[in-house]
């Protein structure tokens, strides 16, 4: 990893530039691939699958006895760690459903706000060299919790056709029942337009490469919602000489290994601290099945020296890390100052790996700086609120007045006379009577 010090402010942009393509230079193919899909559905789907993932597919759809295989695949110790997890993010994402709460603006006037699970989601888990299993309960469990009608979940298929095991064991505990074995662009092209087999949905979660990311902003120009614009994994670790160096560099390589594209920095208050770091980074790479990767990561990533810690909170905002863990003797500090961060670790014993898999937190997150706009995946992201409101005979004497002043300033006639009908009905005019005071 190189070593900065203390970087200039005009510096930080091109310090802190993520390793990842400019949508410009991935748009000349994903919209050939939605054109694709849009025009011939199925047919196409099985060309991009056999182009990108070398795989002939006869049917898209996973067949319930797929499902039901699966579960004989998967070990025991598997099954009860996928449980544990399971518990743990329900009652996280079941702690964020909020009461209908009636509030009486004016006397006579009632207000509240009720939540509704969108009706139709499509959750996208990644394919390439993991199968991120994880990924689905952190997706469908929200979905469930929020009452959505119709939840279709896309993956790519592996060399031989199928998807892994684990995947669908997971799918199934969450009762997720609409699985198609298909991946990349052309999975959010499916759910985008709808084919023969796989159903078009309303919005489209999870996270991707580049190319699914900018297939997902596709959509959004098709008048379909996306969670966010999620790309290559990264992390930030602000630490000084009360870190487990051990520790940290552990964590570093947690992210490095997710694949070429991701990014890793850590700042420092301490030189010596960076050293060490880097010294455990360079003995336990070494024991890592994915070390290839993560050394091309660790290469391409950062050190950053800074001793003041105003401006170590600054550049940590500028950068809006997706992970960002504090492991200082002022975590209270960052913890009070931090703006921008998908989600934050606390402390020697707080990897981020627990929030990957099994703490409770979602970890589909903001990337790419979105942090500063974006918050993570969490109930919400599943429903839309919807007013509601309930108006007396005394309440609408209370603030009809209010309207008729209001409408009548802008100019909207039609908007003061449908208060005005009213008012004037308690004094017994004809209240289908054009009323112009």
């Amino acid at each position: 990893m190189k070593t900065i010090i203390e970087p200039e402010r005009k510096d930080w942009t091109r310090i802190l530039k993520r390793p990842a393509k400019s949508f410009y230079d991935l748009e000349g193919i994903v919209k050939e691939v939605f054109s694709d899909i849009k025009l011939n559905g199925d047919e196409a789907l099985r060309r991009y699958t056999k182009k990108f993932d070398k795989v002939d597919l006869s049917k898209i759809a996973v067949s319930k006895a797929e499902i039901s295989n699966a579960e004989k695949k998967i070990p025991e110790t598997l099954k009860d760690a996928i449980n544990i997890a399971k518990n743990n993010i329900e009652k996280f994402h079941k702690s964020q459903t909020i009461e209908k709460k009636i509030i009486e603006t004016s006397q006579g006037v009632e207000c509240w706000q009720e939540s509704r699970g969108i009706e139709k989601v499509g959750i996208y888990i990644p394919g390439g060299t993991a199968p991120l299993f994880s990924t689905v309960l952190m997706l469908a469990i929200p979905a469930v919790i929020a009452g959505c009608k119709e939840i279709v979940l896309c993956n790519p298929p592996d060399i031989n056709g199928e998807i892994n095991p684990a995947i669908l064991y997971t799918a199934s505990l969450i009762k997720i029942t609409k699985l198609f074995k298909v991946g990349g662009i052309q999975a959010i092209g499916a759910l985008t337009f709808g084919t023969e087999s796989v159903p078009k949905v309303y919005k489209i979660f999870g996270p991707g490469n580049q190319y699914v990311t900018i297939a997902k902003q596709f959509a959004l120009n098709k008048g379909i919602s996306i969670d966010m614009p999620a790309g290559p994994s990264e992390l930030l670790i602000i630490t000084d000489k009360s870190a487990n160096p051990v520790f940290v560099a552990s964590d570093l390589l947690s992210q490095a290994e997710h694949g070429i594209d991701s990014q890793v920095i850590c700042v420092a208050n301490n030189i010596n601290v960076l050293n060490n770091i880097e010294k455990q980074l360079n003995i336990q790479i070494e024991e890592l099945p994915r070390k290839d990767i993560a050394r091309e990561v660790i290469a391409n990533s950062k050190f950053i020296y800074m001793n003041d810690m105003q401006d170590t909170i600054d550049i940590v905002n500028e950068y809006a890390p997706e992970h960002l863990i504090l492991v200082t003797e002022n975590n209270d500090f960052y913890i009070e100052n931090i703006i921008n961060a998908g989600s934050v670790f606390i402390g020697n014993y707080t990897p981020e790996s627990a929030g990957d898999y099994a703490s409770g937190t979602n970890h589909t997150l903001p990337t790419n700086g979105f942090a500063k706009t974006y918050s993570g995946v969490n109930l919400d992201s599943f429903t839309k609120k919807i007013t509601f409101q309930k108006i007396t005979k005394e309440g609408i004497n209370n603030i009809g007045k209010t309207i008729e002043i209001m409408a009548k300033t802008e100019g909207l006639h039609a908007h003061k006379n449908a208060v005005t009908v009213r008012l004037t009905s308690e004094n017994n005019v004809n209240y289908g009577k054009s009323i112009t005071r």
